[in-house]
């Protein structure tokens, strides 16, 4: 009996690896910006195709189905109801590429799209970054509380992933605050004090993430405080 069942475990264990041997398997990177659309490439030879888009980073869930010539959503996830959708169009030409709109934060992470045909099994892994759609803005005024001082503020908002914020001087007085919205993006802001008695002075902040940055800059010259 203990080799029989020794056995069954050995047959069932080469079948799986001749599954995963007979399984083409291909990686992308893709980047899309918050709220818009996105799209997550994935193609195929053969036909009577079945495809399955799944989040493997949260959980496998399932993102789109599409098998016997139509969608198949009841096992959709709820957070992509609504915000999914195949090229049909293209699908009998081998593109299974799925196509997200809205895109979320909670959407980055890695994807597999698994596709089935007569001519055997393709996975793709896509691993989906979002980026926040944020400008930088640098701006001065006048403390009226404080004499003979100025006030530089750089901020910027809907930035993801969470930003760092530096100045290209040593102000004597800076204040940075950053906040985490409802749509898990950040909002980030500085402030420096800026004496009339420094002339001839550019003031530049860069705000970034570990995938880009941006920068601002204001110069001054005698009491004025211009764009550069």
């Amino acid at each position: 009996l203990k080799k029989k069942v020794t056995s069954s475990k050995l047959n069932f264990f080469d079948v799986y690896l001749l599954v995963v041997s007979d399984t083409e398997v291909s990686y992308t990177e893709v980047s899309c910006v918050f709220i818009e659309r996105c799209m997550l490439p994935c193609s195929y030879g053969g036909s009577d195709v079945v495809i399955h888009w799944h989040q493997v980073s949260a959980g496998d869930i399932t993102v789109h189905s599409f098998y016997h010539n139509k969608d198949q959503l009841e096992r959709q996830n709820q957070r992509f109801r609504g915000r999914t959708s195949l090229f049909k169009d293209q699908i009998s030409a081998g593109n299974a590429s799925l196509q997200l709109t809205k895109v979320e934060v909670q959407d980055e992470g890695r994807y597999k799209c698994y596709t089935s045909t007569d001519r055997g099994n393709q996975e793709s892994f896509i691993n989906l970054k979002i980026n926040g759609k944020s400008h930088i803005k640098c701006i001065h005024s006048r403390n009226f509380s404080l004499q003979a001082e100025n006030i530089i503020t750089c901020s910027s908002e809907g930035i993801y992933p969470k930003p760092e914020l530096a100045w290209s001087t040593s102000p004597s007085s800076k204040n940075t605050t950053v906040q985490l919205t409802e749509q898990l993006l950040y909002n980030i802001s500085s402030s420096l004090i800026v004496s009339d008695s420094e002339t001839d002075q550019d003031y530049s902040c860069t705000i970034s993430t570990h995938r880009n940055k941006k920068r601002a800059t204001l110069f001054k010259r005698g009491k004025h405080v211009q764009d550069l």
